[in-house]
């Protein structure tokens, strides 16, 4: 009977430096801001070289050299996290953002846009603040509907103070059973959910089973360590090979894209790794 510890895998100490996807029964993605300041044409040729099958999470300007490349846009930026729908001041600068990025995944194959609540305002109750989100995206889901493209709604936790991305305070979307009813409101086969592990567990933990609820209306999936938005090792408390067993098994075919901060020396390597454990 094996001894090895069930988590030996996940150590910094056993990651393959020559790992490429294996089986691809998930299909992964980076958002690749976490990678700055490597050049994104350098990122690119690395994940595809890994076995990646797209990107995200960078300047449109670098969609032509990704797609060249044989990868995918698995998902195109909007009006950001801070300044969404929430707000009804807002609401015109995030309808034409959104608007304008469900053209751009259309000029470039893909078939998802990200879109957040926007931050809590004073004087602004709860219900107004989804009221106010629920009109602004039914302005766009016509557009959303006629070319194809899912608006993504993420839930982002805002318990994480200790760096500008790993936790955002005062975020409306923080709870992701509200994200779920703001989603199921807006009444459109184009409006989904962006189920991101590390801030579900942040928020509210027991992720497979908030993962296998909410799956119906999920749209895209984000994954990082927990604490503290890592690799996917053994420092953190998610086990990302059961997770991802659970997303296989629910029937799930759309993007996981890696969104750790890289802690290793060797970024290349932490990626690899990390990439290892979605490669169920």
């Amino acid at each position: 009977m094996s001894t090895e510890h069930p988590f030996a895998g996940l150590d910094r100490s056993a990651a393959d430096p020559k790992f490429r996807v294996r089986h691809g029964r998930i299909r992964q993605s980076i958002m690749g801001w976490t990678y700055n300041p490597m050049p994104v044409p350098e990122l690119a040729r690395l994940c595809k070289e890994i076995g990646l099958v797209a990107m995200e999470g960078v300047d449109p300007q670098h969609y032509p050299v990704i797609r060249e490349l044989g990868l995918e846009i698995a998902l195109v930026g909007s009006h950001g996290f801070s300044k969404g729908p929430f707000n009804p001041a807002n609401r015109a600068e995030v309808v034409q953002r959104l608007r304008e990025g469900i053209e751009t995944a259309v000029k470039f194959g893909s078939k998802r846009v990200i879109t957040f609540t926007g931050m809590r305002e004073a004087g602004i109750t709860d219900e107004a603040g989804m009221k106010n989100c629920v009109e602004a995206w039914k302005e766009v889901i016509p557009l959303a509907e006629a070319k194809g493209v899912d608006l993504c709604l993420e839930h982002l936790n805002s318990r994480d103070l200790g760096h500008p991305m790993k936790g955002h305070p005062g975020y409306f979307g923080d709870d992701v059973q509200r994200c779920a009813r703001l989603v199921r409101e807006v009444d459109s086969p184009r409006m989904k959910l962006l189920f991101d592990f590390y801030h579900v567990q942040v928020m509210h933990g027991d992720v497979i089973r908030h993962y296998r609820e909410l799956q119906p209306i999920i749209g895209h999936l984000h994954v990082a360590g927990v604490p503290g938005r890592g690799e996917l090792d053994s420092t953190q408390e998610l086990h990302y090979p059961a997770i991802m067993k659970a997303v296989v098994d629910s029937g799930y075919t759309g993007f996981v894209a890696q969104e750790f901060l890289p802690t290793w020396p060797d970024r290349e390597l932490a990626l690899r790794h990390s990439v290892a454990q979605c490669d169920v």
